[in-house]
């Protein structure tokens, strides 16, 4: 299969230049533009609005040692024990050093997170694979959203320029001095409300962040919202970088169930409801978890997905989509904790103070992604990438719950820092000699079919059938694509459009995925392989996936 090497768009009709260009708006992108300000002009480019992102719909809070009990070691054990051997132990303490700061650096900004109940200082909570309470909170279960609130008036009043409705197309490429491909800026093309094209332009910068989160709405059935379509891994690949670890895509245990036909973003129903004391229950009545893992209900979310999915295929009670998670013992307690649960339980006629809430494991963040440190810093000269678009070490192959808000205010701020301290060299644009409307895209009713595909053979378990299977399946589809590109009858090319750019930016993730889930032939962290269920030592390595010069995917780092 040829996947598409630049987005299909017309020439730009506009230029403009400034130090840094942040792709994305939500808490790593937004930390690093806050940082860079008021030394440096920055542009925030955002696909839709300032809160369109993930981290609005975070629930559970930010991870960090607070508690005079709790030590830095013992976040460090439970991050490293959650990643399943791939997290990079280095990497993982400077987070955890920080962590503390970064919490009380949106303090200061502004945040406000729920104090103990009854008292003044900051309640802290545990959810699944902390040892400690450790989480803070803010407006019971909204925590993302007074996160992303904190940020958008803290960068706006700090003279941070926002380009809404921008959709970042590809990086631009120069070349430094010393003869190094450098970036020189990005190709943006702007759309109305209803994402159809309005015109094509050019930002130049010295410094290009992406920030722009992951893909699970590759998934048929995922927690993230619309917007997260695997932009930046994708712009990523297409400049010919490399992306590491993408078969690592973590299932959140507790979706709220609506039905088979649900699809697209679905309710998350926070850990911090197990964390609170919350069982998860078969159809059947008899608990999930028991036997499974030593912190039961409130282990890794690896192993609770796989838990619930084993469970689930074993269809007890004549049930095989969802189970159920009891929360009764909070009684009328939950509608304080947890309202935004509350008021979604509420929608489809259940009380979460008597009822059990239907629950089944959804897509829900990507361990992996474009290869950088915690500064910021990827292989590509002036190209930076932080939070869910970046593979730090932090995470290995599996996130520990809420460190991943964390590690946004964390590395953004850092890159932040660093850019307003000192900036890449300009380079001058590379002219570009082929026509980018000549190249194909997806035709936005088949992303339908790529997610359907996804969610049917490469969900929490998989195995060489089901992979080959999609790899198939999706191989057919961009051929498709291509086919009707180089169609004589022009009337069948696909337009660009946000609808479009996304399909296609989804399809070469897709690909890539299950590129290198067919790869790791063994079980580990959220990859799970019902045909290769050990985890194997020869295995402590990281896939590095490459997009070539053909539109190939190839997949680098296998230990055979």
């Amino acid at each position: 299969m040829n996947l598409p090497r630049r987005l299909a768009a017309p020439q730009p009709t506009w230029e403009r230049d400034v130090d840094v260009v942040v792709l994305g708006s939500g808490a790593a992108g937004l930390s690093a533009a806050l940082a860079a300000r008021p030394v440096r002009s920055v542009l925030v480019v955002t696909k839709d609005v300032l809160s369109a992102g993930s981290t609005q719909w975070a629930q559970g809070g930010l991870a960090g040692v607070l508690d005079p009990s709790d030590t830095i070691e013992n976040h460090v054990s439970d991050t490293l024990a959650a990643g399943a051997g791939l997290c990079d132990e280095a990497v993982v303490r400077e987070l955890v050093r920080e962590a503390p700061k970064s919490i009380r650096y949106l303090m200061r900004l502004g945040a406000a997170f729920d104090p103990e109940r009854g008292g003044t200082d900051i309640a802290l909570t545990r959810e699944g694979g902390h040892s400690h309470n450790r989480i803070v909170h803010s407006g019971g279960d909204q925590s993302g959203a007074e996160v992303q609130r904190t940020l958008d008036e803290s960068a706006i009043g700090a003279g941070v320029d926002v380009l809404s409705r921008a959709f970042a197309l590809d990086l631009v490429m120069g070349t430094a001095a010393d003869g190094e491909r450098q970036v020189a800026g990005v190709r943006i093309g702007q759309t109305d409300e209803h994402g159809q094209l309005v015109s094509v332009g050019i930002v130049t910068a010295r410094a290009v962040v992406v920030a722009c989160g992951g893909y699970g709405q590759v998934f048929a059935s995922t927690s993230n919202p619309p917007a997260v379509t695997g932009d930046g891994v994708a712009l990523a690949l297409r400049a010919g970088l490399s992306a590491t670890d993408l078969e690592f895509v973590q299932f959140h245990p507790t979706v709220m169930w609506r039905g088979s036909d649900a699809t697209g973003q679905q309710m998350l129903v926070s850990e911090a409801v197990r964390g609170e004391g919350a069982i998860l229950f078969d159809a059947a009545g008899e608990r999930v978890m028991v036997g499974v893992h030593p912190q039961e209900d409130l282990a890794p979310r690896d192993v609770v997905s796989a838990a619930i999915s084993q469970r689930m295929a074993e269809a007890p009670g004549g049930v095989d989509d969802h189970v159920y998670l009891d929360a009764t013992h909070m009684g009328e307690r939950f509608y304080e904790r947890f309202p935004s649960i509350t008021a979604a339980c509420r929608e489809i006629g259940l009380d979460p103070a008597t009822d059990r809430i239907p629950v089944s494991p959804a897509a829900h963040y990507a361990c992996g992604g474009i290869k950088a440190d915690l500064d910021g810093h990827t292989s590509l000269r002036g190209l930076f990438a932080v939070g869910e678009v970046s593979s730090t070490g932090v995470h290995g192959a599996n996130r520990l719950a809420s460190n991943s808000l964390t590690e946004s205010i964390v590395a953004g701020t850092r890159v932040g820092r660093d850019l307003a301290w000192e900036l890449p060299d300009r380079v001058s644009v590379e002219p570009e000699f082929e026509d980018p409307m000549a190249l194909p895209l997806l035709n936005p009713a088949r992303l339908r079919e790529v997610r359907a595909v996804m969610s049917r053979h490469v969900g929490v378990l998989r195995d060489e059938l089901s992979l080959s299977s999609a790899a198939g399946a999706l191989g057919a589809i961009a051929r498709d694509m291509s086919s009707v590109k180089s169609s004589s009858d022009e009337r069948a090319s696909v337009e660009p459009s946000r609808r479009s750019w996304e399909g296609t930016n989804l399809l070469t993730v897709a690909v890539a995925m299950v590129a290198a889930a067919r790869a790791r032939t063994e079980s580990r962290g959220c990859h799970r392989r019902v045909d290769y269920p050990d985890t194997l030592d020869k295995w402590v390595t990281h896939l590095d996936v490459t997009l070539d010069s053909v539109g190939e995917i190839c997949v680098d780092g296998t230990p055979d």
